[in-house]
């Protein structure tokens, strides 16, 4: 290992989130070889460390240990757009046709509960990651967004859960907490570890079945196997179709000061979007910067992961240009981080929580971008569930899912990236006919609408 890595600067470029973050960011050390546990975790980002937490609070004397590539945070847990919201990737009336009115409900009301115990557990562990809870603006920008939010807010009053209003030409959602996500995953690892966990990083899952972990540093035997790969489950031969993963990218300002933030409209511990078909986020930092993202980056062919598709400079364009459009007050405001990653989006759109009692496997993820709060549910499920008790969360229409797999090659490149195409027509469809997009109207059933 050179030193670079051996100091942790490597992982400063991952995004502005790690640049940021006070930690020396100094990989832990990897497996010394074949051990034994209770619970082998794969996967160092939230989900992994959320189910580990949860399941010493059940029971204090499990042995786990976490298997980590590269570092805990590494992947999307540490590079999304600090989001701790109640969204969920299914919508509420996808859940009620699947399965269900009170079953739907169940779900919106254990995400939203979801949004607070983030912050409660922050509070009670000591974390400090920037947990503001200012809800989240969705920007009205032309007249068929202003009908999208307003028949939005009318779908949540029907359904009476969801405390969704208008404000002015912006729907309001107060079911959302600005965070520093690189700040959050790492704390938990050192909060999970002081409970006594282990976590083994620059170790490689080659593999698994049922109590086995092989790795490249060791096997580990284990009563439970917990998978909590997200994105990165496509390379592995068990889950590569069972995920795909789609990039999203973001870019991150220099601080602005108070007087354009009050121009804005974005107070601080909000969070922002707008009703485009081709999704964008932001946040406003602790810091005072805009923190951006959005969809636009391409499905790459076979799965395929790698460092160069963190960073394409046309998406950081159009990212950049897309902001001005949004807020032309921010001016020639320079953009002084760039970066990217993976997120899973399972077939049907449809996250889970799922055990299997007879071969102590696990699994959790699929959560389509709506990943920062949905892992901490799945840390709690997968504990409810592992631990065999029987509870509102083990009840919930998510746990046990199984998403049908992704289509072989050809077919999935082209039906993934053709989805990619749809939404940006579809957004241009609007701009031209001044109506719903016919395009996004097709497509809705597909993703989870």
């Amino acid at each position: 290992m050179d030193q670079a890595l051996s100091t942790g600067e490597h992982y400063r470029g991952l995004s502005f989130w790690h640049d940021t973050v006070p930690d020396d960011l100094t990989p832990r050390a990897g497996l010394p070889g074949a051990t034994d546990a209770d619970v082998a975790i794969v996967g160092g980002g939230l989900t992994g460390l959320w189910t580990a937490w949860y399941l010493l609070e059940r029971d204090p004397a499990l042995r786990i240990v976490v298997l980590e590539k590269e570092i805990a945070g590494f992947g999307a847990s540490g590079r999304n757009g600090g989001w701790c919201s109640a969204l969920f990737p299914r919508s509420t009336a996808s859940l009620e046709r699947a399965h269900g009115r009170d079953a739907a409900l169940a779900m919106r009301r254990a995400m939203i509960d979801t949004v607070d115990e983030v912050g409660r557990v922050a509070a009670s562990a000591g974390l400090d990651f920037d947990y503001a809870k200012g809800g989240t603006l969705a920007f009205a920008r032309s007249a068929v967004h202003l009908a999208a939010a307003k028949a939005e807010v009318a779908s949540a009053a029907e359904y009476g859960v969801d405390p969704i209003v208008m404000r002015g030409e912006a729907s309001f959602d107060p079911n959302c907490a600005r965070v520093h996500p690189a700040k959050l995953v790492r704390g938990l690892a050192r909060a999970v570890e002081a409970k006594g966990v282990t976590i083994y990083e620059g170790t490689e899952v080659l593999d698994y079945r049922p109590h086995l972990v092989r790795t490249t540093r060791g096997d580990v035997r284990a009563d439970h196997v917990v998978i909590a790969t997200e994105g990165y489950g496509a390379a592995l031969r068990a889950t590569h179709r069972r995920v795909l993963p789609l990039y999203s990218l973001m870019i991150a300002t220099e601080p602005l000061p108070d007087a354009t933030w009050q121009e804005l409209g974005i107070e601080h511990g909000q969070t922002f979007t707008d009703y485009r078909h081709l999704l964008v986020y932001g946040q406003r930092t602790a810091d005072n910067r805009i923190a951006f993202g959005g969809r636009g980056a391409r499905y790459h062919w076979g799965s395929a992961i790698r460092p160069e598709y963190d960073r394409v400079p046309a998406v950081f364009e159009h990212l950049r240009r897309t902001l001005g459009e949004l807020f032309p007050a921010i001016g020639d405001v320079e953009v002084t981080h760039r970066w990217g990653g993976p997120l899973g989006v399972p077939r049907d759109w449809h996250a889970t929580a799922s055990v299997d009692a007879a071969t102590g496997m696990a699994w959790a993820g699929g959560y389509v971008g709506d990943g920062l709060s949905t892992t901490n549910l799945a840390g709690r499920t997968l504990a409810d569930l592992m631990t065999g008790a029987d509870t509102e969360l083990t009840r919930l229409p998510w746990v046990n899912h199984r998403s049908p797999n992704w289509e072989p090659e050809p077919l999935r490149f082209l039906g993934a990236n053709a989805g990619l195409v749809a939404m940006t027509v579809a957004d241009a469809e609007e701009k031209v006919t001044r109506r719903p997009s016919i395009a996004a109207r097709i497509m809705g059933p597909l993703t989870g609408h």
